[in-house]
């Protein structure tokens, strides 16, 4: 009996959370597994009406469950930054979530902007260091209002942290079985401190892994090769800030927002799942946002619970909506609603 939390969050997130739920069903009864869920209103509307995000009696509620369902985060009554930092980054770091995983795999060439790509082109993941580096937030400011002021914002990495996302991604290669090959992603000729880190521990981990090819990368060729050559890749690790901006372009090269999941993992703990293309508040309501980053991700929770033949299966069953069924995966423009992609996806699986 698997427990599972659902927080739907804002705008479009309880719509396509429902969908993930229709497949989770459907899948339960498929494969034979048990689930209960409880839904949590953590988000904007619930901030709005108490001026809470997030409690610590409600971190330890969530430890009790064996995996988080994610709608999205952000609303636009609220201020930017509040839900963020108290829901979203309060979630990752209370239940140490310390490994951002985001699979960038393209179903159908022609949802691919890149000219001449394939599928077999665009298969790769990053693991994203989840709970160091600049999203720590730490720094202070000097002289503030001043026209002497300073910002100060602080990259913080401990080489606890940063070892044990390289091992995680490491591990992963091995695991995934197929160029085996990693990329460390950085800055080492600008940003000496944290990245002479990164690299010393990434060289020292490597030793462990012989089965593993490695190479380096510089954050902004990186992006160049996304483009040019998406091939080149197997599994890169990088760290917080870097890993949340490549991972929004490797989205676009997979076809868009609408398509692209990820995990927010603890491997002893509780991990959280979720679409990462945000609330797309204009669309609430309207029964036309893409649902299969969702479904993508509830795809990915079921794989992290162990039920990998599920998991699979949802993947598999999204591809063919994917390449059989959808004029597009932009918003209003699938040429079915919400809720008939959700339907489509239980039909296939």
């Amino acid at each position: 009996m698997y427990k599972i939390a659902v927080i739907p969050g804002d705008g479009t997130g309880p719509e396509v959370v429902q969908e993930g739920l229709k497949v989770l069903e459907a899948a339960s009864r498929k494969y034979r597994f048990q689930y209960e869920t409880k839904v949590y209103d953590f988000g904007g509307a619930r901030y709005l009406k108490t001026g809470k995000t997030l409690d610590d009696k409600d971190i330890e509620e969530l430890k009790k469950y064996h995996a988080i369902y994610l709608g999205a985060i952000g609303h636009p009554d609220v201020k930017p930054g509040i839900l963020e930092t108290g829901v979203l980054l309060k979630l990752r770091f209370s239940l140490d979530q310390y490994i951002n995983l985001r699979p960038v795999k393209l179903y159908n060439a022609e949802f691919c902007p890149l000219k001449d790509k394939k599928p077999a082109d665009i298969d790769f993941v990053v693991v994203r260091e989840n709970s160091e580096g600049l999203y720590k937030g730490m720094g202070e400011f000097k002289d503030k209002g001043t026209k002497d002021e300073v910002a100060i914002q602080v990259s913080y990495n401990t080489r606890k942290g940063v070892e044990r996302c390289i091992r995680y991604a490491f591990e992963y290669c091995r695991k995934r079985n197929k160029r085996k090959k990693l990329t460390l992603c950085g800055k080492t000729n600008v940003l000496t401190f944290a990245w002479d880190l990164w690299e010393r521990t990434f060289n020292e981990v490597a030793k462990d892994y012989p089965d593993i090819a490695t190479d380096y990368a510089h954050v902004d060729a990186t992006t160049m090769w996304f483009v040019k050559n998406p091939e080149w890749f197997d599994v890169i690790v990088t760290d917080n800030m870097f890993g949340d901006i490549i991972t929004d372009l490797g989205a676009m090269v997979q076809g868009g927002m609408g398509i692209a999941a990820g995990g927010n993992i603890n491997p002893g703990g509780v991990s959280m799942f979720e679409p990462i293309g945000g609330s797309a508040p204009k669309y609430t309501g309207k029964n036309v946002i893409n649902p299969l980053a969702a479904i993508c991700a509830l795809g990915m929770l079921l794989e992290n619970l162990g039920e990998e033949k599920a998991g699979q299966a949802v993947e598999r069953a999204t591809i063919d909506v994917v390449t059989g069924k959808l004029k597009s995966l932009a918003a209003g423009k699938m040429g079915y609603s919400t809720t008939e992609v959700g339907d489509l996806v239980v039909e296939n699986l």
